[in-house]
C-alpha cells in the first residue's frame, strides 16, 4: 500500500471515530437486569453477545445481561455500510443464593424416560416462543406486577430438589392462593398458550416486540389463546401448582433474545437512570 493510500484510509478511519456518537443507555449496570438504549446516528442495529438486537426508527433498542454476564463486556452498533463501532461496559456482579427444597415428587426432580417425550415438547415450544423477534415496541408502554403476593423464588437464586442440584433459577415465584387472577403485566401478543408442559404446567407467554417476552407458568388455567392481543393489566389465568410446584404459585419471567433476566427490572423501564456511554477509539 503505497503513502497516499496508507493517509486515505487513516483519515477515512479518523473521520468515521469522529462520526459515532455516544450511546445513551439506561437501567442498572448488573446482572439480570435490562437496559434502553438511544442513538442518535445512523446505525441500524446493535450486536451484543453475538446476538442482534433492532433499534427503532427513533433510535431506541432494549438489551438484557443474564444471570452470569462478565463483569467486562462489549457491545456493537452496526452501520448500513457494514462498520461497526464498540462500546464498553462494566457490569455488576452477584453471589446468587442457594435455595433448597424439599418434598417434591421425586419422579419431577429426576424424571424417567417414560416422560422424555413430554419434556422434549416443552422445551420445543418453549424455545420456538423466545427465540421469536417480532416487530413491535409494547414494551414503552410500561409493565406492572402480575399478581400480589410473597416471593418465594428469586431470579437467579439456585435451586435443590431434594438434595439434587437444578439449573438457576430463570425467573421470579410469586405465591398466592389457587385461583388468584393473574395479570398481564404489559401489553403485547399470546405466542404461547401451553397446557399441561412436565415443569411449568400450564403457561402463557406474551411477547412485547423487539424480542422481549414475558412468561406465566404454573396457572391452574389461562383465559387466554394464541394470537389474542392483550392489555397491560388484562386477567390472562388464574394462578395454580401444575407442572413441578410444591404450591399455588406464579412463576413470573422474562426474556429478551432468549436471554433470560429478572422480571422486575421491567417495573421502572421507564424511569431508569441514565448515562452516555462513549466508543472506543478502535473500529471494530
Amino acid at each position: 500500500m503505497n503513502y497516499k493510500a496508507i493517509c486515505l484510509t487513516a483519515s477515512l478511519l479518523f473521520a468515521f471515530s469522529q462520526s459515532a456518537q455516544a450511546v445513551e443507555l439506561c437501567g442498572d449496570f448488573k446482572q439480570g437486569e435490562i437496559i434502553i438504549g438511544k442513538v442518535n446516528d445512523n446505525a441500524e442495529r446493535v450486536e451484543f453477545n453475538h446476538k442482534n438486537y433492532p433499534i427503532t426508527e427513533d433510535g431506541y433498542f432494549i438489551m438484557a445481561f443474564g444471570r452470569d454476564e462478565p463483569a467486562s463486556t462489549s457491545f456493537s452498533a452496526v452501520y448500513p455500510d457494514g462498520k461497526r463501532q464498540n462500546y464498553p461496559l462494566s457490569i455488576g456482579t452477584y453471589d446468587w443464593d442457594i435455595q433448597r427444597i424439599n418434598g417434591v415428587a421425586q419422579q419431577k426432580v429426576t424424571p424417567d424416560s417414560s416422560h422424555d417425550a413430554e419434556i422434549k415438547r416443552e422445551q420445543k415450544d418453549v424455545r420456538k416462543s423466545l427465540t421469536l423477534m417480532q416487530r413491535g415496541d409494547y414494551w414503552r408502554d410500561g409493565f406492572i406486577l402480575p399478581v400480589e403476593g410473597r416471593i418465594s423464588g428469586e431470579f437467579g437464586n439456585q435451586r435443590v430438589f431434594n438434595g439434587i442440584p437444578k439449573s438457576p433459577h430463570s425467573g421470579t415465584d410469586i405465591a398466592a392462593p389457587e385461583g388468584t387472577p393473574i395479570k398481564a403485566a404489559g401489553n403485547g401478543k399470546v405466542i404461547l398458550n401451553g397446557k399441561d408442559y412436565f415443569y411449568t404446567g400450564n403457561m402463557v407467554i406474551i411477547d412485547h416486540g423487539q424480542g422481549l417476552q414475558t412468561i406465566y407458568a404454573h396457572m391452574k388455567e389461562s383465559k387466554v389463546k394464541v394470537g389474542d392481543e392483550v392489555k397491560k393489566g388484562q386477567i390472562i389465568g388464574l394462578v395454580g401448582h401444575t407442572g413441578r410446584a410444591t404450591g399455588p404459585h406464579l412463576h413470573w419471567g422474562a426474556s429478551l433474545n432468549n436471554v433470560r433476566f429478572r422480571p422486575h427490572s421491567l417495573l421502572s423501564i421507564n424511569n431508569k437512570k441514565c448515562n452516555k456511554i462513549k466508543p472506543t477509539d478502535k473500529e471494530i
